[in-house]
């Protein structure tokens, strides 16, 4: 026991002053104050931890560092990859290609392009076309455009109609004679052939799918003098049935500028593709006296196309030809309830309309899937067929829609002139009373 201990479990015995009191006071002994104990130990701990968090906060510090810098950098990358793509896409933007396909050959669109970007990529494609008469004698100039890399240049019938000799002058370069393959005057086309390989050539788009609206680009040769001339414009309209020396053709109408000297030239959309072959304009006055402008013609690609692929494969049009006469339902016939269509005034025998079952008095009202309502449009809708293809045709007959299926024929090179019977009235008469005719058409007889 030490004096500490020692001192304080000692009882120390003292007079009551209370001496004579009758409680009895009894010395308590202190309890002694706890011993505090060393505090070395705990100031140790307590560095050692703050200096693990400082260890701590400088490893996340330079791990936080070293993933930061990675991201920086990866960003960085990926910026300059952007950058580079973006610069690599500008510059393409700015370099022309030079379309080198057939219309058999068609390669894929790559996107709209400008004006100027169209002009570049085709200009060398499109030439002039002269025609010679008279001995020689220098006449006419219309446009063309070179079809095939092989030499195959498209133009109008009218542009080379009787001429003697033909020439070619493509872009930038001297005149080369020009043969014609063959022509469809009913179409005013014509397909000639230049000697060549490898030469710049369109690329077909499709005339069906423009709508009113959509920019194009013609490019030709004004006035037979101002050649490679572009002109910018707008589709105005679709399916313009337009007469031209006679001919009525289906066609689109632009306000493109087209000048005589344009004729047989490129009519492009903004891809970069022929869609239309520009033809005519209106010009002058109109009967009223005012002025026309901006009013210009140029026949589908997609009405043609076919054409173009049989003046080249054979030098002349298989077909496709039914084998019948026919004319427009008349405004008063369809106010007895007929439908618009083709009505068939005769059937020749021993071609694809006999044997297919089509009959005289049906009315023609869709073909190959097309819907017909005139003559003219079922004029346009066979060009889009060839000689020995199985079609369906539906009519209109005794009230009823008949579905057919004809196989048709390739276009003879003299029709058969036409036959059928009809009165003094103009009326068609196949044998039957005019009665007995309307009996056949419609689902009453409004004749009691």
């Amino acid at each position: 026991m030490d004096t500490y201990e020692q001192e304080y479990n000692t009882v120390v015995e003292q007079d009551s002053p209370f001496a004579d009191s009758p409680y009895e006071c009894v010395s308590v002994e202190p309890t002694p104050p706890a011993r505090k104990k060393s505090s070395g130990k705990k100031v140790r701990n307590v560095i050692i931890v703050a200096l693990l968090m400082i260890l701590c906060c400088v490893v996340t510090a330079i791990v936080a560092n070293v993933m930061w810098e990675g991201k920086l950098s990866r960003m960085e990358t990926a910026m300059n990859e952007k950058f580079e793509a973006m610069q690599q896409v500008y510059e393409e933007s700015q370099t022309s290609t030079q379309p080198t396909v057939s219309p058999d050959a068609q390669l894929p669109v790559t996107g709209p392009m400008t004006p100027s970007q169209v002009y570049a990529g085709n200009v060398d494609a499109v030439v002039a076309v002269i025609a010679f008469y008279n001995g020689g004698t220098e006449g006419g100039a219309g446009s063309g455009f070179i079809m095939s890399s092989d030499g195959y240049v498209v133009t109008n019938f009218h542009v080379i109609e009787g001429a003697e000799k033909l020439q070619v002058v493509p872009h930038g370069k001297e005149a080369v004679d020009a043969e014609v393959v063959g022509y469809d005057s009913a179409n005013d086309i014509a397909l000639l052939k230049i000697e060549g390989e490898n030469l710049p050539c369109v690329k077909f788009g499709s005339s069906d799918k423009l709508v009113v609206g959509d920019m194009v680009a013609a490019i030709g040769n004004p006035l037979g003098e101002l050649t490679a001339s572009l002109t910018v414009g707008y589709v105005s309209a679709k399916d313009r049935i337009v007469n031209t020396d006679g001919t009525v053709i289906n066609m689109l109408q632009t306000d493109a500028a087209i000048n005589s000297g344009n004729s047989g030239g490129p009519l492009f959309n903004m891809n970069g593709e022929v869609v239309g072959i520009t033809t005519a304009k209106y010009s002058g006055n109109s009967n009223s006296g005012a002025s026309i402008e901006g009013l210009g013609f140029a026949i589908p690609i997609d009405d043609v196309v076919g054409i173009l692929s049989d003046l080249k494969t054979y030098g002349y049009v298989t077909g496709a030809y039914l084998g019948i006469y026919a004319r427009d339902v008349s405004a008063s016939a369809q106010s007895y309830g007929l439908p618009a269509g083709a009505y068939v005034e005769d059937v020749l025998a021993g071609y694809a309309a006999e044997k297919g079952g089509i009959r005289v008095g049906d009315i023609i009202v869709n073909l190959g899937g097309y819907d017909v309502d005139s003559l003219t449009t079922l004029t346009r809708v066979l060009r889009r067929f060839k000689a020995g293809e199985t079609i369906s045709v539906t009519v209109y007959r005794n009230g009823n829609q008949e579905y057919l299926s004809v196989t048709l024929d390739e276009k003879p090179a003299e029709e058969p002139e036409q036959t059928p019977d009809e009165d003094s009235s103009g009326v068609p008469n196949f044998g039957e009373a005019f009665k007995d005719w309307f009996d056949h058409i419609l689902p009453f007889n409004p004749f009691g």
